[in-house]
């Protein structure tokens, strides 16, 4: 199994993560990971910390595909690639309606077929066998025109990239919940971004998804990690990001963290949770998320515990485990003993 570490995005305040980073390389961690909501952004950060180390990977987990076009995106992805030597992972995810449609102000439409038109045109850039042309619906290159009145001139050229990637074939993660985007991610990605996952019941909810993936595909895991002799402290603080996901990160009718949630066997609860978030009551949205559901898709507790618990996670398909919340050396270099290199 691969060790890494996922910083996340700013919650609130800029935080320079650096000397967390500048650790996890020391300690022969394999990968960072840089995330973006709707305030800071994946790629500005992880070129921070690409620029400061240079053997750790850096990996987005999750770049959001309406923040950027195709293009922009390989753009991005070819030149952090470039400037690291070659030490990039791209991981995307089409994020949801309510973000798409709030934040980003694009339709969000056919998330599955967007995100396979958006994955062909990053690599036909990276490839450069030739101008990127696309005939897709959803990222038409060049654009056409639809009527005389759109604005669009119809003078667009197909064009290649000026820049030879150092790598034509960069990795591309995708970040997926539902069971059809995670099969789509066996189908044209190097790997599978999963957000909430209970390492015994990742057969059971992603099995039939998980069917057909290829060797080497890797499947990176995003684990809040809390190391404390006050598990039930712990146990709160995995609760935030639960009840805020499962209560706000979509809307009502349509919220893919919500259903993941209840096909990992909580549906109730989660139902509730989001009754209680949305009514404005975070506080007991948080306390409503179950203990048992935080702490199996955690590792929360003192070091003995977590090496205990840990150890469902080796025996599970997932192949990297990304740590997320250590900031500190020594903890660090404890989790890091614990997985067999």
């Amino acid at each position: 199994m691969r060790l890494g570490i996922n910083l996340g995005y700013w919650q609130r305040d800029p935080v320079d993560d650096t000397e967390t980073v500048l650790a996890a390389e020391r300690l022969g961690y394999d990968q960072v990971f840089t995330a973006e909501a709707y305030g800071s952004d994946a790629f500005t950060t992880l070129t921070w910390y690409g620029a400061r180390t240079s053997r750790i990977g850096l990996g987005t987990a999750v770049t959001q595909m309406s923040a950027r076009t195709p293009a922009a995106t390989a753009m991005h992805a070819l030149t952090l690639d470039a400037l690291s030597g070659g030490r990039l992972t791209l991981g995307l995810g089409a994020s949801g309606p309510q973000v798409v449609e709030g934040w980003y102000g694009v339709p969000f439409a056919r998330p599955l077929a967007r995100t396979r038109e958006y994955v062909r045109i990053l690599r036909d850039v990276w490839r450069r066998a030739e101008p990127v042309t696309s005939t897709g619906p959803h990222y038409p290159l060049p654009l056409r025109s639809y009527g005389v009145s759109d604005g669009v001139t119809g003078l667009g050229k197909p064009l290649k990239s000026i820049a030879h990637p150092l790598r034509p074939d960069i990795p591309i993660y995708l970040g997926a919940e539902g069971p059809k985007n995670v099969a789509l991610s066996t189908e044209i990605a190097q790997g599978w971004l999963p957000l909430f996952v209970d390492p015994e019941r990742i057969e059971p909810v992603f099995g039939a998804s998980l069917r057909d993936r290829p060797d080497g595909f890797d499947i990176a895991a995003t684990v809040t990690t809390i190391v404390t002799d006050d598990v039930a402290a712990a146990l709160e603080v995995a609760k935030i990001p639960l009840a805020f996901y499962i209560g706000g990160m979509g809307a009502r009718d349509r919220n893919f963290h919500l259903d993941l949630i209840g096909r990992l066997g909580y549906a109730e609860e989660a139902a509730r949770v989001q009754d209680l978030f949305l009514a404005g009551r975070r506080d007991e949205a948080i306390r409503a998320v179950p203990d048992a559901l935080a702490d199996a898709i955690s590792l929360l507790g003192p070091l003995d515990r977590i090496r205990e618990r840990l150890r469902l996670w080796l025996d599970s398909p997932v192949t990297t485990l990304l740590i997320a919340g250590v900031k500190d050396e020594p903890t660090l270099k404890a989790i890091r003993a614990m997985v067999p290199a």
